[in-house]
């Protein structure tokens, strides 16, 4: 007799929790993605989106000297330091090493202006470092990133200094 009471009570309580589930589900609509309206948007009155890729508005404004290689202030220069610039015939080179913390870098660019004799800016080129993209694995995390910012062959004869910066860097 007990037997047949638990079993009564066990069917009873899976009914319940059947109504119970029923009653709180709503199966109408799961499969329908939400209305275009009822989505979160935010918006920042005056504040106008970023367009193409960011720059630093030093380089407009440098004009070095013949055969240097001078650097431009950005957003991130206390978290970094240049090392080993270098200006060749066919590219600007040099090393970012990260003095913030010790962390993998996640997201580097380095912008270089080229410029001509009279220090008129003639090109902007742009190094970019994603991790896990560009081929080589840090396996433990690496202060220093290495750049490289090809010269285009038609400016090469009238390429005679450059000026660097940084205006994406993100790290762990």
């Amino acid at each position: 007799m007990q037997n047949r009471h638990a079993h009564a009570l066990a069917g009873f309580l899976v009914a319940a929790a059947l109504v119970t589930t029923a009653a709180c589900s709503d199966e109408r609509g799961a499969e329908q993605p939400p209305a275009p309206a009822a989505a979160v948007k935010t918006a920042f009155p005056g504040l106008t989106p970023a367009s193409g890729e960011p720059t630093l508005d030093g380089l407009s404004q440098r004009h070095p000297a013949p055969g240097t290689v001078v650097t431009v202030p950005g957003p991130f220069d206390d978290r970094f330091d240049f090392t080993g610039l270098t200006l060749n015939r066919d590219a600007v080179s040099g090393g970012v090493v990260v003095t913030s913390d010790v962390s993998e870098i996640l997201e580097l660019q380095v912008v270089a202006g080229l410029y001509d004799s009279s220090g008129q800016l003639l090109h902007t080129g742009r190094f970019v470092h994603h991790r896990g993209e560009d081929g080589h694995d840090h396996g433990a995390p690496e202060e220093r990133e290495s750049f490289s910012i090809a010269i285009p062959s038609q400016l090469r004869d009238r390429v005679v200094s450059a000026a660097v910066g940084v205006p994406v860097l993100v790290n762990e």
